[in-house]
């Protein structure tokens, strides 16, 4: 029962000219992802990390947030019946395991020039909504303890911190929060529900992630 309450269509509300994409992560996305990662985390991933989680890994789903404009078409372009390019670009990017009904986001991360906008709290529902579709009986996730902007960010979607992980963060040992939500809460996933429906509000925002299977091999 409780379940089923939490269980969410594949059907999407989607923008007719969206600027925003949440798909899963290419190979062709790498050298953008390795980039905000470099610009993110003192000790980044290599590439056959990246590579590893796309390709091999059946418990990874490995998530980005394109935003592409596109352009106005000139006067010889509408002539020639030409259509303009788009401008494309991975703003954001984030990564979940999910083992043994645990759905653990394992990194979220938005390039320094796009952090502010609430793309990191897209990237996030994302990969709450694909947990909750996985029917996770948890989704779990670490934080610095100094990363209050974070924490509110989590604490709004719910999740509670269970304990303190000592000198968790290699770089300079600060400990981490566990924080947890509890997907088999149905009052919890109706509100998150809530929250994420509200996110096709606020942005031009078109899910091809959360409801739909990784792209293996």
């Amino acid at each position: 029962m409780l379940l089923n309450l939490c269980r969410f269509t594949s059907k999407l509300r989607m923008s007719p000219k969206p600027n925003l994409l949440l798909r899963y992560m290419t190979v062709a996305d790498l050298p953008e992802v390795m980039e905000i990662d470099r610009l993110s985390f003192e000790i980044p991933w290599s590439e056959k990390s990246y590579r590893y989680e796309m390709a091999e890994s059946e418990q990874s789903y490995m998530v980005v947030l394109e935003w592409h404009q596109e352009r106005a078409a000139t006067r010889w372009q509408r002539w020639l019946h030409i259509q303009p390019y788009a401008e494309r670009r991975v703003v954001g990017y984030g990564g979940m395991w999910f083992i043994s009904g645990e759905a653990h986001v394992s990194s979220i991360a938005v390039h320094p020039r796009g952090r502010g906008r609430g793309w990191g709290e897209i990237l996030l529902a994302g990969m709450i909504r694909r947990g909750l579709i996985l029917r996770a009986e948890e989704v779990a996730l670490e934080v610095r303890v100094s990363n209050q902007r974070a924490q509110s960010l989590y604490r709004k979607y719910e999740f509670k911190t269970v304990e303190i992980k000592p000198r968790y963060y290699r770089n300079n040992n600060e400990d981490a929060y566990d924080m947890r939500m509890d997907a088999l809460d149905p009052t919890v996933c109706r509100r998150f529900k809530e929250r994420y429906n509200t996110l096709f509000t606020r942005f031009r925002l078109t899910d091809k992630f959360s409801g739909q299977s990784p792209p293996r091999g």
